[in-house]
């Protein structure tokens, strides 16, 4: 077979049904190809950004890697914003780009590059395919090592007049069968550890949740009474919110990470990058006097960053599998935890919606109040998706997980995630439907992958959270301001009127508080009406104006068949919302 139908065998046998892809000339023999093959199709994106994030979204919703094709040197580019957030995110993913043709490219022709070289740092593995009987062991060996852990997006450069080649090539090698990875060696002296701990902690990371471990982490859970945090900005649920063990997400501080575990003489850290703190403190994220038992599936993992007293390499299900058997039983003040972890966390869960529905109004609406409305119009079964920054952290506290695979981010932080993210979500699982709450700069980070929703009548409902900022800058502006003078690092939104000069000056915009947070940091003007936005798209909007009609609303179109965009005035940092 010629190496573009050989390419399709592969494809065929992986599984693979779509094509996530924005193609150029570099590319035309393998769209082409693709365009007559049954029972694969070709997903158009306007800009790679959002192919990469459909891919991600679509990938995590089906559990197998998703296939990416890119479009030469501009287009892999454009992607790598998506790359990075599936490497954070360990999502697996096979992304090719069309290198220009061999036979001129020591003449630097138009588009071409050192496609290799661009995504070397946002992928786990690059292949530079140059012979055609190449093609076909790189490409499975691509699809292994996408999943095998940590995993990842993994890359190849592809010669454009290499598929055009009618060189004869034998059948592709076949798929490799691998098996899940058994529990890790350790895992009985862990046992012992979790056992004897006075007061037990376990951190949730994704790692849990990808491997569908959550009902496993439960049981380990309940069997010792500890206390269960989620990693900082966990991208699904990797364990229920609603549980009465469940304390809530760290935050991304080594000092907060530190308080939180403050006191739990033994840590259950499990499946996560342990840890990712946004901004520099100093210090270890581990109390002193605190004993970290370590669970990853990646070799690299445990003892990465701190010392551990028992590394746990193997998987992450199984593992805790083993713990939770072994644990059965034999704590017997486990009860009693939960009992009292469950009032405390009841309580803190009160309060949080007490507030919410307290703030409840028009528009511009409290930031609390608009998530919290979102949430009570939310179906069963609905998968959340989320890029909304400061509303986010809001989102998490009221949003009540229960089922895996219900909630969507990226802890790679690269914004225009969301919108693309939701799309390939609804397409990987079309029985659920898929609210995405995103923030205004997100959105427009992302706006190309509303052509991807509207084009294929993807029902996909959109919720902006609009203040017209970027609410998380001017947070950040006044922790470092109080933390240079002195006045500690706690955030006070009052008074309302905050002086934002050190970050115009920063910036180079004329100084003064109403200059700075014009000139600097907001969004306006112009005004930001999102559902003009959809309009130009062709997807029906809203604008919400009250917390009861938002709910509403996003009842209705998450019911719906067709795309629908909800614009949510909030209020801003200067509002004190």
């Amino acid at each position: 077979m010629r190496p573009v139908e050989a390419m399709l065998e592969i494809l065929r046998d992986e599984g693979v049904t779509k094509v996530f892809g924005n193609p150029g000339t570099t590319e035309l023999p393998f769209v082409e190809a693709v365009a007559r093959e049954p029972g694969m199709a070709y997903v158009l994106g306007v800009q790679e950004a959002s192919v990469v994030a459909m891919a991600d979204g679509y990938a995590r919703a089906t559990g197998r890697p998703a296939f990416v094709s890119l479009h030469v040197a501009a287009g892999l580019a454009n992607g790598l914003v998506g790359l990075l957030n599936a490497s954070r995110s360990r999502t697996p993913l096979v992304v090719t780009a069309g290198q220009q043709d061999r036979r001129h490219l020591a003449q630097d022709p138009m588009l071409s590059g050192d496609l290799v070289g661009l995504a070397r740092a946002a992928v786990k593995h690059t292949f530079d395919v140059q012979h055609a009987h190449d093609l076909p062991g790189m490409l499975r060996r691509a699809f292994a090592l996408a999943v095998q852990p940590p995993a990842g997006p993994v890359f190849l450069s592809i010669p454009m007049d290499l598929l055009d080649e009618e060189t004869p090539l034998g059948p592709p090698p076949p798929k490799s069968v691998v098996y899940g990875a058994g529990p890790a060696a350790g895992w009985p002296e862990a046992a012992e550890r979790l056992a004897a701990a006075r007061r037990p902690a376990i951190v949730a990371g994704d790692g849990v949740g990808r491997e569908g471990g959550v009902a496993e982490l439960v049981a380990v859970a309940e069997a010792t009474g500890a206390t269960v945090f989620h990693q900082p900005m966990h991208d699904g649920v990797d364990f229920p919110t609603v549980h009465p063990l469940y304390a809530g997400m760290l935050d991304a501080r080594y000092s907060a990470i530190r308080a939180a575990l403050d006191g739990h003489d033994v840590v259950l850290i499990a499946g996560t990058h342990a840890f990712m703190a946004h901004h520099y403190e100093p210090g270890s994220p581990i109390p002193e006097g605190t004993e970290v038992l370590q669970l990853d599936s990646d070799p690299g993992e445990p003892g990465r960053t701190f010392p551990v007293a028992v590394g746990l390499v193997g998987g992450v299900r199984t593992t805790l599998d083993a713990l939770a058997t072994q644990l059965a039983g034999k704590v017997p003040q486990a009860a009693d935890r939960i009992a009292e972890a469950g009032r405390r966390h009841e309580a803190a869960r009160t309060e949080v919606r007490q507030r919410a529905l307290a703030a409840h109004g028009a528009a511009p609406m409290d930031p609390l109040a608009a998530v919290h409305a979102v949430v009570a119009g939310l179906p069963e079964h609905a998968v959340v998706v989320e890029e909304a920054i400061t509303s986010g952290l809001l989102l998490r506290q009221v949003l009540p997980l229960r089922r895996p695979r219900s909630y969507v981010h990226t802890v790679g932080g690269g914004l225009g995630h969301g919108i693309g993210a939701a799309v390939g979500s609804r397409l990987g699982d079309p029985s659920r439907p898929v609210v995405a709450v995103l923030g205004d700069g997100c959105t427009l980070f992302g706006l190309q992958g509303l052509w991807s929703a509207a084009h294929y009548g993807v029902p996909v409902t959109f919720v902006v959270m609009n203040n017209g900022e970027y609410r998380t800058l001017k947070e950040t502006v006044v922790r470092r301001h109080r933390h240079r003078t002195g006045g500690g690092g706690a955030l006070r939104l009052t008074p309302p009127r905050i002086d934002l000069t050190p970050a115009a000056a920063l910036l180079g915009v004329p100084t003064g508080p109403a200059a700075a947070a014009a000139g600097a940091l907001d969004l306006t003007p112009p005004d930001l009406d999102f559902t003009r936005v959809a309009a130009f798209f062709g997807i029906t909007a809203v604008r919400a104006a009250t917390a009861g009609e938002l709910t509403e609303e996003v009842a209705r179109a998450a019911a719906g068949t067709r795309p629908v965009l909800i614009d949510v005035p909030v209020t801003g940092h200067a509002d004190g919302g």
